[in-house]
């Protein structure tokens, strides 16, 4: 098995600190640090690519850059890398949806993922214009993602839901290839609805116990329904050659997270009506000791930022080992983010991807399926073989056996 991993895009600024955001939270002041202009996204992009990210995940909400049109700026400065696009299914129409997924994937060469975000606010989707309660949204995306689904298969589709209604719904070309569908939630209906409806169910980094609790979890709920799932899993990195300097990494975030802003962002967090959210705050309780929750799993991120709150800290062997740790579990899939993300992406794709191909469970996407047999340097097809200098047997000068025979004896170590 070939693990996948994916990296992010911080619409909402990036920084040598964390930048907050997410769940009601605004975005905190180190996001100007770096701005997110499609200049930098693209840098960012296409580093992703060139180490070896499959995709590249970029957030949904009122503190961060539109992800759809975000994306399609930034594909156009890339050539392989995928757009998993967080989006809203009731800030839309199911049939302008399934269109537009349509389209990008026309004009990026099928490099569309498409990660369904419920809203676990209702403060923020009110702000939108959306006055559906939490339980409610969560039926209204199963009727959002059972129409796309049908329009995706050429359908002409005719529903009328409790929350959406179309009628005679078709689409005038389809995608190609049908986007990939992510989802994550905790809460049972979340549950229900990526047992019946999604390709990979994302958690968000919780302990290997309580990650093997989910996947047990949505595999009975999906074998139910005749399906299987693939999982994947939502981390932020802090990788290095040694765990010191990982670990003093990780003590600096620290240091830089202001008390008040723990405080606000801790408040504003606890309203929250996310299981998800939930569940991450548990994680460290709102205080800076105990934040080492399982070997390498730091929950630091969490005190400043909502959503994945969670970092694999160590030297690149102890991250790669906890990498390992989760694929036993059965996650394929990593969506990873550090900061900065332009940085990290290079200290996680220089230091724990190169162990993992090692070990066989990774390989670079632009890697030929078979590697190429080995060539000697400087020789071609039409001189080997050739004796063109006495005792040659394929190059050109004497003692030479695979060289050109700077000296006698050499054997061509260049």
């Amino acid at each position: 098995m070939s693990l996948t991993f994916h990296w992010f895009l911080p619409t909402n600024g990036d920084s040598r600190d964390v930048v907050g955001g997410g769940h009601g939270s605004p975005a905190t002041a180190s996001g100007r640090d770096r701005p997110p202009t499609v200049g930098y996204l693209s840098q960012i992009a296409r580093a992703a690519e060139d180490l070896g990210f499959a995709g590249a995940l970029t957030p949904t909400g009122a503190w961060c850059e539109d992800a759809w049109l975000t994306t399609a700026m930034v594909s156009q400065n890339t050539e392989r890398l995928k757009f998993l696009v967080a989006f809203r299914p009731g800030f839309v129409s199911p049939t302008l949806a399934a269109q537009m997924a349509s389209t990008f994937q026309r004009h990026t060469g099928g490099r569309l993922l498409l990660n369904v975000v419920t809203g676990g606010e209702s403060q923020e989707q009110r702000a939108y214009g959306d006055f559906l309660d939490k339980d409610a949204r969560y039926r209204r995306t199963g009727e959002f993602l059972e129409i796309v689904r049908d329009l995706w298969e050429g359908k002409s589709v005719d529903l009328h839901g409790e929350h959406l209604r179309v009628e005679a719904a078709s689409l005038a070309r389809l995608p190609d290839p049908v986007p990939q569908v992510y989802f994550g939630g905790s809460s049972p209906i979340a549950g229900e609805i990526a047992a019946r409806h999604v390709d990979v169910y994302l958690t968000w980094g919780e302990p290997p116990a309580q990650v093997a609790e989910k996947i047990a979890w949505i595999r009975g709920l999906a074998a139910r329904h005749g399906r299987t799932l693939r999982f994947g899993i939502r981390l932020h990195v802090i990788t290095r050659d040694t765990a010191a300097q990982a670990w003093a990494e990780a003590d600096r975030l620290l240091s830089g997270f202001d008390p008040e802003t723990v405080r606000a962002v801790q408040s504003g967090l606890a309203r929250s009506e996310s299981e998800g959210q939930r569940r991450m705050l548990a994680l460290h309780g709102g205080g800076r000791d105990g934040l080492e929750i399982h070997p390498n799993l730091w929950a630091g991120i969490g005190l400043v930022r909502g959503g994945a709150g969670t970092a694999l800290v160590g030297s690149h062997d102890e991250v790669a080992e906890r990498v390992k740790e989760y694929a036993a579990l059965g996650i394929e899939e990593f969506v990873l983010s550090g900061y900065p993300h332009l940085e990290e992406a290079y200290w996680f794709g220089e230091g724990v991807l190169p162990r993992l191909a090692a070990q066989g469970l990774w390989r670079h996407p632009s890697a030929p399926a078979t590697p190429p047999a080995a060539q000697v340097p400087f020789t071609s097809q039409a001189t080997r073989g050739t004796e063109t200098g006495t005792g040659s047997e394929t190059g050109i000068g004497s003692g030479s056996e695979t060289g050109i025979g700077i000296g006698a004896g050499s054997r061509g170590n260049f």
